[in-house]
């Protein structure tokens, strides 16, 4: 991994992300384009495809990677969920015309999955395919002004389908929506453009169990990017602590000081060993719901402590923006959310353990 952190400081230092947050594309092309030389976009694509056939624990680690320097853009969704969803649900045709141009990062796509009530379930899809026609409303689709294609689900008969619908054409508006950290998100209507046989992937219809192991990758990929933003705050705290002189002497020298820092490595260390035992159980095969959950709950959770207790460390200086904590606190507030609250997940281990 040294490869990526030396790639990932030199091309994302602080300075440059505090320009791509105010920039209204928020990622440029020609780091997208040195991510592809590099074999990073195609992890997940099939040599046969032009891919690196990398594995999902490389996923991770990569994830881990880019937490640690809070780098914005579509990795995830493009690179990591889109990718293996054409993989493993699109047809020979759809592999062959999609595959190679999102391992070389000619392509991205974008997740259209979240409604009014950022809920997950079915249940809350109101989005549907109609007599050939696509009609409906997405919220939070990320970095979807630089996505070539939507992957949106939708309901379609008496299920919800995936469908594969390119991002640039007549029935299909987009409007950025303000987030409170450096991630491009959007509004996407529907009103109407055509759904054609060759735009679903999958069987129509049975798109939910074609779908949830790709948010299990969605929920790890994120809980990957959390444990790297705390793991990188544990450093500067430690490094804080050392230089802040106070009362004569550093405040790593008091005791109060100390034990924060032992809770918070405490924290990320006991994060780490559940992402990746559930990480390495999706890619195997073997039953991950519960393992996901518990890895997306509590990362989330321990994470979060991390922030809030690098800013008492840190004092006033970290609640301005000219200091980057602020930047790391609010990605780890937004990733939590993503693919799953821990109210979600917690109720998937109950069920898992057969209290609900």
């Amino acid at each position: 991994m040294a490869t990526a952190r030396d790639f990932l400081r030199k091309h994302c230092p602080p300075e440059r992300l505090d320009e791509l947050a105010g920039d209204e594309q928020g990622f440029p092309d020609h780091l997208w384009r040195a991510m592809a030389e590099l074999g990073w976009i195609g992890l997940l694509v099939p040599g046969e495809f032009g891919g690196s056939e990398g594995s999902l624990l490389d996923v991770m680690l990569l994830l881990e990677e880019m937490g640690r320097v809070c780098l914005p853009g579509p990795y995830l969704h493009s690179a990591v969920v889109a990718s293996f969803l054409i993989a493993s649900q699109g047809s020979a045709a759809q592999r062959q015309s999609l595959l190679p141009d999102l391992a070389n990062g000619a392509r991205r796509c974008a997740l259209a999955l979240l409604e009014e009530g950022g809920e997950l379930f079915s249940e809350a899809m109101t989005t549907q395919v109609e007599g050939g026609r696509l009609t409906g409303r997405k919220l939070f689709v990320k970095d979807a002004h630089l996505a070539h294609h939507l992957l949106v689900v939708a309901r379609h008969g008496r299920g919800l389908s995936l469908i594969l619908l390119e991002a640039k054409q007549a029935g299909l508006a987009m409007a950025p929506l303000r987030s409170m950290t450096d991630e491009k998100l959007f509004e996407v209507v529907f009103s109407g453009p055509e759904v054609k046989p060759g735009d679903v992937l999958g069987p129509p219809g049975q798109g939910t169990e074609a779908l949830m192991p790709a948010m299990y990758l969605g929920a790890l990929g994120r809980s990957a990017e959390m444990l790297g933003c705390a793991q990188h705050l544990l450093e500067l705290i430690v490094e804080h602590a050392k230089s802040r002189v106070q009362s004569g002497r550093p405040i790593g020298a008091f005791q109060a000081i100390q034990h924060a820092c032992a809770d918070l490595l405490r924290n990320v260390e006991s994060a780490r060993p559940l992402l990746y035992s559930a990480a390495w159980k999706v890619e195997q095969g073997l039953e991950a719901a519960s393992a996901v959950a518990m890895a997306k709950s509590y990362v989330g959770d321990a994470c979060l402590a991390v922030a809030r207790k690098a800013h008492q460390v840190f004092g006033a200086i970290s609640y301005c923006e000219e200091h980057p904590l602020h930047r790391f606190h609010k990605r780890i507030i937004a990733a939590r959310l993503d693919f799953g609250d821990s109210a979600l997940h917690q109720e998937t281990v109950a069920r898992a353990i057969g209290l609900v």
